[in-house]
C-alpha cells in the first residue's frame, strides 16, 4: 500500500510571509536582484510535491557581479576597518537572530529538504547559531607572533625585529550541499566572517530557501553590503563560474567526490586554496562486549537519521559473529518501527529524501545488491505518491566488492557484515576509498582506543555516532576530502600568514 502523506502548511508568521513572496532573488552587494538572464527554477516540497517558490537562476554574469561586490567589500573600510570586537559582536547578533527565528527556519528547512521538523528545530538550526557564536569568539583571538631570529648580517649597530600577522585570505566561494542546508552554510560563513573574509555563497539548487532567509537575517544584523552575497542556480553554471573565477581566493565545498575532483581542476587557474568535504562510507564496528541497549539504537540513529542523507552515515556495520544476528535483528526492528511522513507531522520519525531522483538512486543500489545475492532483511522499497520516500533498509549477505559497499548511497540503507577478530574488523573498516568518520562500540577501553587509532578516518566516535559540536574538527582522510572544518582548524582555512622582517 502506498504511503499516504497529509499536506502540512507552515505555522509561523515568518515562514508564511517568506513563502508568500514566490519569486526569490539573488543577494549581491546588499541588494536583492533578479538574475541577469531572467531565468528561474522551482523549489518543491519533496513530501507533497507542493510548489514553494521560484528561485533566481544565476548566470556567469551574476557570479561576476557577486564576486566584484565581495571584492569591493573586502577592501572597504566598513569591513576591513571593523574592529575584531565589533566583528565578533556582529556574528553574535546573527546567532541571536537565528535563535529568534528558529521555528520559522526549521519549517522552511523541512518544506524545502524534507527532514523532520524535530531534526531542524532541535538539532541543525540551533547548531547553526552556535557556529556563529563559537567563531564570533575567535574574532578577537587571531594573533601573530614575534620571532627572535638568528640573522647576524644586519648593519653594525642595527637590530632585527621580526613578526607575523594573520590576514584574511580574500573572497571565498562557499558551495553547500542539500542534506543540511542551513548548518552547512553556517559552518562556512561563520569562520570566514570571523577571519575577515567576504563570501559568495552558492547553496544547493535543491535546497536554497534557508540560505536566502539567512541572508535577510544577516543584513538585519548589520552585515555591511557585499560581505555575503548569495547566488542561487546550478552547479554546471554558477558553481563552475565560481570555482574558476580569478578573483576568488578560496573555495570551501561540501558535496560529492566527483564534483570535488572537478573543483580541484578548476582551481588551478589561480591556485585557489581549497577545503573539500567529499562524503564518506562510514563503518561502525560492534564488538562482542558492546552494550546492546546503547549500541543498537545508536547505530540505527547513525544510519537512519535524516533518512540517511548524512555525510558520516554509518552505512557499513561490522558486528562480531557472536552478536551478528542480534545486531541484525535489532536494526531491523528499529527500521520497522520508524514512522514515515511529512516532516511537519509531529508524529513521524523520517521524512522523504530530497527528491525523486535521489530516491531512485537509493533504490538502484538496493535492487542491484539484491540481484547480486544480498538479502534485504527490512525495508528496501520506495514509497509515497511521488516515490520520494524510502523505507529504512537493513541488508546482509553482502560482499566487499559490491557497489553498495563501495559508493556513498546517501539514503537509509545499512549493510551488516560479521567478523571474527578485531584485526579483521579493522581491515574491513579501512577497505574503502573514503575516510570521513567511523564508530566503535565496546566496553573495553583498550579495544576502543586501539581500534580508533587504527581506523583511517577524520573522526572516530566511541559508543556514539554523529556527535558534532563547533569545537570538534571535522574533515576527511583519503578521498573524503582536504582540510578540516570546525574548531581552530576551521578558522585556519580562511587565514594566511605574513612575515614581516625589519632592520631597526
Amino acid at each position: 500500500m502506498t504511503l499516504s502523506i497529509r499536506l502540512f502548511e507552515p505555522q509561523t508568521a515568518g515562514a508564511k510571509a517568506f513563502l508568500a513572496e514566490k519569486r526569490k532573488k539573488l543577494l549581491i552587494g546588499g541588494q536583492w536582484l533578479t538574475a541577469s538572464g531572467g531565468g528561474t527554477f522551482a523549489s518543491h516540497d519533496p513530501a507533497s510535491g507542493q510548489h514553494l517558490a521560484d528561485l533566481a537562476e544565476a548566470t556567469a554574469t551574476d557570479v561576476d557581479a557577486a564576486v566584484a561586490a565581495a571584492r569591493t567589500a573586502f577592501d572597504s573600510d566598513a569591513w576591513r576597518g571593523m574592529t575584531p570586537s565589533a566583528r565578533g559582536k556582529l556574528l553574535w547578533r546573527i546567532a541571536d537572530l537565528i535563535d529568534a527565528h528558529a521555528d520559522e527556519l526549521a519549517e522552511l528547512e523541512t518544506l524545502d529538504q524534507g527532514k523532520s521538523f524535530k531534526t531542524g528545530r532541535f538539532g541543525e538550526i540551533p547548531a547553526s547559531a552556535e557556529q556563529f557564536r563559537y567563531f564570533g569568539g575567535f574574532a578577537t583571538k587571531i594573533l601573530g607572533t614575534t620571532i627572535p631570529t638568528s640573522i647576524g648580517y644586519q648593519p653594525p649597530g642595527k637590530k632585527i625585529f621580526a613578526y607575523t600577522t594573520r590576514e584574511p585570505i580574500g573572497v571565498v566561494a562557499a558551495i553547500t550541499p542539500w542534506n543540511s542546508p542551513m548548518l552547512m552554510a553556517a559552518m562556512k560563513l561563520a569562520p570566514a566572517l570571523a577571519a575577515g573574509c567576504t563570501v559568495v555563497l552558492k547553496p544547493a539548487e535543491e535546497t536554497s530557501l534557508t540560505a536566502l532567509r539567512l541572508g535577510e537575517l544577516m543584513l538585519e544584523a548589520g552585515l555591511p553590503p557585499g560581505v555575503v552575497n548569495i547566488v542561487t542556480g546550478f552547479g554546471e553554471t554558477v558553481g563552475a563560474a565560481l570555482t574558476a573565477h580569478p578573483d576568488v581566493a578560496k573555495v570551501a565545498f561540501t558535496g560529492s567526490r566527483e564534483v570535488g575532483k572537478l573543483i580541484v581542476g578548476a582551481a588551478r587557474g589561480n591556485l585557489k586554496k581549497l577545503t573539500l568535504e567529499l562524503g564518506g562510507k562510514s563503518p561502525a564496528i560492534v564488538m562482542p562486549d558492546a552494550d546492546m541497549a546503547l549500541a543498537i539504537p545508536g547505530v540505527a540513529r547513525g544510519i537512519f537519521a535524516n533518512a540517511g542523507q548524512v555525510c558520516v552515515a554509518g552505512s557499513r556495520v561490522y558486528a562480531h559473529r557472536s552478536i551478528h544476528a542480534q545486531v541484525v535483528e535489532g536494526l531491523a526492528a528499529a527500521a520497522g518501527a520508524m514512522r514515515l511522513g511529512h516532516g511537519l507531522d509531529p508524529d513521524i520519525d523520517l521524512g522523504p529524501l530530497v527528491n525523486r531522483k535521489q530516491a531512485d538512486r537509493v533504490a538502484g543500489f538496493v535492487t542491484e545488491g539484491a540481484a547480486d545475492g544480498a538479502e534485504i532483511v527490512a525495508g528496501g522499497r520506495q514509497d509515497g505518491e511521488f516515490s520520494t520516500f524510502f523505507q529504512p533498509t537493513v541488508i546482509t549477505g553482502v560482499r566487499a566488492g559490491m557497489r553498495l559497499m563501495r559508493e556513498e548511497i546517501f539514503g537509509p540503507v545499512v549493510a551488516v557484515t560479521p567478523f571474527d577478530e578485531p584485526e579483521e574488523a579493522l581491515a574491513f573498516a579501512n577497505d574503502s576509498p573514503y575516510g570521513l568518520a567511523a564508530s566503535v562500540w565496546t566496553e573495553n577501553l583498550s579495544a576502543a582506543h586501539r581500534l580508533a587509532a587504527g581506523i583511517r578516518s577524520g573522526t572516530v566516535w566511541i559508543n556514539c555516532h554523529s556527535y558534532f559540536s563547533p569545537e570538534l574538527p571535522k574533515g576527511g582522510h583519503k578521498e573524503s576530502g582536504w582540510g578540516y572544518e570546525n574548531g581552530a582548524p576551521g578558522l585556519e582555512n580562511y587565514l594566511e600568514t605574513k612575515t614581516v622582517c625589519a632592520v631597526i
